[in-house]
């Protein structure tokens, strides 16, 4: 349900990675030109009837913005039925709320997935209802692990997950911009210090990952005594980076909470 990015980075990875074949899929959007765009990328069937794809499939992702997602459950209320399973992207959607739109529905699954999924190398958590099957979360996961990471948490956690890595890229989209422009200050083109700022970012970002240390012991093996990467980091802390990134996140989640709260 919807035809944006998010749904556009799980078909490219479910059928990239042979997950799915075409003709298993059906992507709904309002847009005519976005079921036309998505059709002929990627030869699924596409609809503009949100209840006629659902009495068509098993498995229904709801990927449409939290705002619209109550006149959407709504749409699709008398073509669901026990034997689907749900999956929700929308962020701050609780599962209770979609189950009070659906109360005949128990299969449920809620998910955050991240922007960079759209390159196949995005994270995804996933919390569940409380019955939900084995085999359910299995089945969600395959839909998830193409397009990158997929991790599990407790839904009460979803907020948290939401203001960190949902809202994360754009909080790292800043920091490379800010490092290129620092580069540029420096004397660098532009272009040339834009993909040092990039591929700095993702390098030490797989530096953690890959090495499982600490990010604190991997700067310390950056920062020499009395060298340019200690002063770097003395302004650093004078801009109050680290305090500030904390905020952030912390006000993105509330934001969730907020949008999971409002009905």
């Amino acid at each position: 349900m919807g035809g944006g990015n998010m749904t556009e980075a799980l078909i490219h990875g479910l059928l990239e990675s042979g997950t799915a074949r075409p003709e298993q899929l059906i992507a709904t959007d309002i847009s005519a030109d976005r079921r036309d765009y998505l059709k002929s990328r990627f030869h699924v069937r596409t609809s503009s009837d949100n209840r006629e794809a659902v009495v068509q499939a098993e498995i229904v992702v709801l990927a449409v913005e939290p705002q619209v997602l109550d006149g959407v459950l709504a749409e699709i209320r008398s073509g669901c039925s026990p034997s689907h399973l749900l999956v929700s992207v929308a962020a701050g959607y609780p599962i209770a709320r979609i189950r009070r739109q659906l109360p005949h529905v128990d299969r449920i699954v809620r998910g955050m997935p991240n922007t960079p999924s759209s390159v196949r190398a995005g994270v995804t958590a996933l919390a569940w209802a409380p019955a939900l099957s084995e085999a359910d979360r299995q089945v969600a996961r395959s839909l998830f692990e193409p397009i990158g990471v997929v991790v599990t948490v407790e839904e009460r956690l979803m907020d948290a997950v939401t203001g960190l890595s949902g809202s994360g890229p754009a909080f790292v989209y800043v920091m490379i911009e800010a490092l290129a422009d620092g580069g540029v200050k420096a004397g660098l083109p532009r272009a040339t210090a834009e993909l040092l700022a990039a591929q700095t970012v993702g390098g030490a970002a797989r530096m953690v990952i890959e090495s499982g240390e600490h990010p604190a012991r991997l700067k310390d093996r950056v920062a020499s005594p009395g060298g340019t990467t200690i002063a770097g980091l003395h302004e650093i802390e004078k801009g109050r980076l680290r305090a500030a990134l904390i905020a952030a996140v912390e006000a993105a989640t509330k934001r969730s909470r907020e949008l999971g709260q409002s009905e």
